[in-house]
């Protein structure tokens, strides 16, 4: 069974158009979704979670083709931003996650924060954007999800604590039970950990293949410059 299947997905604000969108995310696989700013990554992200209305198209999620109640349970999402109360420290965000989650684990949680190097006690406001991005990985963790979805969650992190996050990710879909959609504009963060790269660039998909094919088709080419040669029409 596929993680996720995508089908001519489109949405359309007034000055951008998300054309046609058809991705497949296969079980047991870290799949990067790259392109700038304003490409269409998030966008699609939050059609996929229901977050906002498609215009057309089809998504089916483990099997499900709807983002309900019954799906979130096996869906662990970081975004770009994550949001938590600013009054709030790890261990209180934990004990309001614990009701929202029937697979919830507090000991996989706490494990998380003593991995990771989350104070307990300290309130969220105060935390480093590091550390926030920290605990939303720790918090999607812990309630043993099976599809991961990435929103530029290693954006503005230090190399420290991207390599903390590249970890978490790669070791979560090491067994090949576990999937990975993960968009980001850090070509670099993706070459290490994806087995499959998807591009997309204005609302249009350009490429979704394994690293093993572009590796053949695009012998000793970095992904980063093949994405640029591809926005630029010098790639077919």
């Amino acid at each position: 069974m596929n993680a996720l299947e995508i089908n001519n997905l489109t949405k359309s604000y007034k000055d951008f158009t998300l054309s046609d969108l058809c991705l497949t995310i296969p079980e047991g696989s870290i799949t990067g979704f790259i392109g700038e700013n304003g490409a269409g990554k998030s966008t699609t992200i939050k059609l996929i979670l229901g977050a906002i209305k498609r215009d057309g198209g089809d998504i089916s999620i483990l099997g499900s083709n709807s983002y309900d109640d019954s799906i979130k349970e096996d869906i662990g999402v970081v975004l770009d931003d994550v949001g938590f109360p600013g009054c709030l420290t790890a261990v209180q965000v934990g004990n309001i996650m614990r009701n929202a989650y029937k697979n919830w684990s507090d000991d996989l949680y706490t494990d998380y924060l003593r991995k990771l190097g989350i104070p307990d006690k300290k309130p969220f406001s105060d935390f480093s954007r590091g550390t926030r991005m920290k605990l939303g990985f720790a918090v999607c963790m812990s309630h043993s999800p099976r599809l991961l979805l990435l929103d530029e969650a290693t954006g503005g992190l230090d190399p420290v604590v991207r390599d903390e996050v590249t970890t978490i990710i790669k070791d979560f879909a090491s067994d090949g039970k576990h999937s990975v959609l993960i968009s980001s504009h850090i070509v670099s963060d993706l070459e290490k950990i994806c087995d499959r790269i998807a591009f997309i660039h204005q609302g249009q998909l350009l490429m979704c293949k394994s690293k093993e094919e572009i590796a053949e088709e695009y012998s000793g080419m970095g992904l980063e410059d093949l994405f640029l040669k591809m926005v630029k029409g010098e790639m077919q």
